[in-house]
């Protein structure tokens, strides 16, 4: 016989059971959708019709980017160059509506590359973020280096006149304002196989096999696709945003949800829809590939290897480890090791080979790395009784704050102006992050 007390505990430690089972249910799918959140990606499409400036710009305005402040940018940059009458509208391409910016550039005389990156830089911003600004200046570097490679000059004796000084700014200025406008540059963008088209046009150099050298040195590192029709489909502007814009190639697109789509039109009527489609959606996961460039070293002194660390640093790398080995007949050196992103990897390359004296580079593309969304959080902190401010690196899954550092630069010229240690700094700023996390000073995400 049971009594009415065993009754009475039986049942509470049944219902509190009950709860303990209800509570890890809910943490565990609170944790799975944590896991699930979806991370925004874009998607550049040029593999049927391929990729010119203009239509990249009529994809992104597509896209929802700012009209007025994009002609703005264009007509400014533009003016110490020739004129520019930009038009955008939309426009009906084999059955698709898609934006068609029509860019009538009319160039005074032709310029070297160094005179028209100086005037852009004397010219200000004109309302383009730092980001932006310089994205701008690595695609005129990329046209010319690809310029300079095929006619066999040095950098600076490269001239815009194949695709003319206005016409390129205004194409370059236009289209990468609008794809920071659109925020595209926080996300990861993929780059599907792009068309090139074929047969022959005439130049200034007479008559050249399509695609044009220039636009096949740019993209000599991509993958193409040659067709579908006798048309030059790329232009080497269309391709040096291309490369600059793209984190990772592939083949075909990843999985996304919650698409939106912007329709890009060239000027072109062809059997086909002539656009170029530019894809933003949601990925669950968060992830680039990147290539990774080695080399042995065994007699580079130490000066130089500093040096060399700044410069990849400078020249775009994502990161350099030198590691201290033992090579052949047992001399001691240095295994040199650069991430770059694939639009960097031909140039990076030359800077170690440049600096170094090797003989040569390996070079593994498209190693796949797992990443964390990061974020960069400004926040003030309190060194006796004086207010510094400090950057700090937040890495997270969703909303989840998996890991933070202070900004190493940041803490560094604290730590010198202050006379105390760097590492004294550094925890005061992370102290001083969750802090305010908890009183909800600041929010991540």
């Amino acid at each position: 016989m049971i009594r009415t007390g065993g009754i009475e505990t039986f049942i509470f430690l049944y219902f509190f059971i009950y709860r303990i089972i209800e509570m890890i249910q809910k943490i565990y799918l609170n944790f799975i959708i944590v896991l699930e959140v979806m991370f925004m990606v874009v998607i550049i499409d040029p593999q049927t019709a391929g990729i010119a400036g203009n239509m990249v710009l009529g994809a992104l305005i597509d896209l929802g980017a700012d009209i007025e402040g994009t002609k703005g940018v264009m007509e400014h940059f533009t003016n110490p160059f020739g004129h520019v009458k930009v038009e955008l509208g939309k426009i009906n391409k084999n059955g698709l509506c898609a934006t068609l910016a029509d860019v009538n550039a009319f160039d005074r005389d032709s310029i070297c590359y160094n005179e028209l990156v100086k005037i852009l830089k004397d010219m200000g911003r004109g309302g383009m973020s730092i980001e932006a600004f310089d994205l701008a200046m690595k695609v005129f570097e990329t046209l010319a280096r690809a310029e300079a490679r095929i006619h066999g000059v040095d950098l600076k004796d490269v001239h815009f006149h194949e695709v003319g000084a206005a016409d390129a700014v205004a194409d370059v200025m236009g289209s990468v304002y609008a794809f920071h406008d659109l925020e595209l540059h926080t996300h990861t963008v993929y780059g599907l196989p792009v068309a090139l088209g074929g047969g022959v046009k005439e130049t200034k150099h007479g008559l050249l096999s399509i695609p044009a050298p220039a636009t096949l040195e740019i993209l000599k590192n991509t993958p193409t696709l040659g067709g579908p029709v006798t048309e030059e489909l790329s232009t080497p502007t269309g391709a040096a945003l291309y490369v600059n814009m793209v984190d990772e190639y592939c083949q075909f697109q990843p999985l996304l949800t919650h698409k939106f789509t912007g329709y890009g039109a060239g000027k072109m009527d062809l059997d086909f829809p002539n656009v170029l489609r530019i894809i933003k959606g949601d990925s669950a996961i968060p992830s680039d590939k990147v290539v990774l460039l080695e080399t042995n070293m065994d007699n580079v002194s130490g000066e130089i290897l500093g040096n060399l660390f700044n410069r990849l640093m400078a020249e775009g790398a994502l990161d350099v480890t030198l590691i201290p080995v033992l090579m052949k007949k047992n001399r001691p050196g240095h295994l040199l090791r650069v991430i770059v992103r694939q639009q960097d990897c031909d140039t990076i390359s030359e800077v170690i080979i440049r600096e170094t004296g090797t003989l040569g580079v390996r070079v593994m593309p498209f190693v796949h790395r797992n990443i964390l969304e990061r974020e960069i959080i400004p926040i003030e902190i309190e060194i006796s009784g004086t207010p510094a401010k400090i950057r700090i690196k937040v890495g997270k899954i969703g909303n989840e704050i998996i890991n933070t550092a202070p900004e190493y630069e940041d803490a560094r010229q604290i730590a010198d102006k202050m006379q105390i240690p760097i590492k004294e700094v550094m925890r005061m700023a992370d102290e001083a992050f969750w802090h305010q996390i908890s009183l909800g000073d600041i929010t991540v995400g």
